[in-house]
Formats: C-alpha cells, structure tokens, sequence
C-alpha cells in the first residue's frame, strides 16, 4: 500500500534557477515519511516515552531524475519494502503528476534511547506486516 503526501514547492525551496534545491527532496521524502507514520496511527514522541525507541535513516539511496519547479504541486509516496527485527526499508518517490522525479530507497533502524540497536515492538511489526508486497 503507497501512502501519498502532496506538497507545494515555495521560493525558498528553490535555487536562484527556480529548480528545487538537491537537499530539499530529502526534507520532502522526511515529511512523507513522518505523515506515513502518522496515517498508521503511530506516535513517535508516544514510542520514545513508552518504549524507549526512535527512529533514525541510516542510508538513503537516492536518484535525481528531472527537476521540480517554484510552484509546483507534488506527491511524496511512500512504500514499505519490507522489515526485519530491527530496521524498516522504505521506497520513496516525489511525483508532478504521473512524471518521477525524484526516488529512493531509505533504511530506518530502530534504537534504543542510548543509541544502540533496538527491536522494532511486535505490536509496531505488526502494524506494518500488511502493508508489505
């Protein structure tokens, strides 16, 4: 299942060509991401209080492939790829329309408060086994 999150690109996205700043996709795709995690009826400030966990993107492979533009309308998606004990595999794309312009695969992993690697609560695993292909 694909979650979709639109998205408007204002000025201060953009370069003095008008072409969204490389950087700023990583921002977009976290916002996606973060209202994903939403939509499942997950709280993440709720995960650390409770659990002791977090989240943190340990890669993100990522393609460039055509530029967006001051004003554009967009559509993060985002789809899980799978989950093991500890981390989550993400697949991202930002859309104009039915035209790809940006994609990418991100790892999340779970930690405990302290940094160091935490499993993924069942109940959390269990939530997101249904949205695997």
């Amino acid at each position: 299942m694909t979650h979709e999150f639109g998205l408007r690109v204002y000025y201060e996205d953009t370069d003095l060509a008008g072409i969204v700043y490389y950087a700023n996709y990583l921002k977009f795709i976290e916002r996606g991401r973060s209202e994903w995690v939403r939509s499942l009826g997950m709280d993440q400030a709720r995960l650390k209080a409770e659990a002791g966990i977090v989240f943190a993107v340990r890669r993100v492979e990522a393609d460039y492939l055509r530029p967006a533009r001051y004003d554009d309308e967009l559509v993060v998606e985002t789809r899980a790829v799978s989950i093991s004990a500890a981390r989550i595999v993400l697949d991202q794309a930002v859309m104009r329309g039915a035209e790809r312009l940006f994609q990418a695969q991100v790892v999340l992993v779970c930690l405990a408060e302290g940094g160091q690697p935490a499993r993924i609560p069942a109940l959390l695993r269990q939530k997101l086994a249904p949205l695997l292909p």
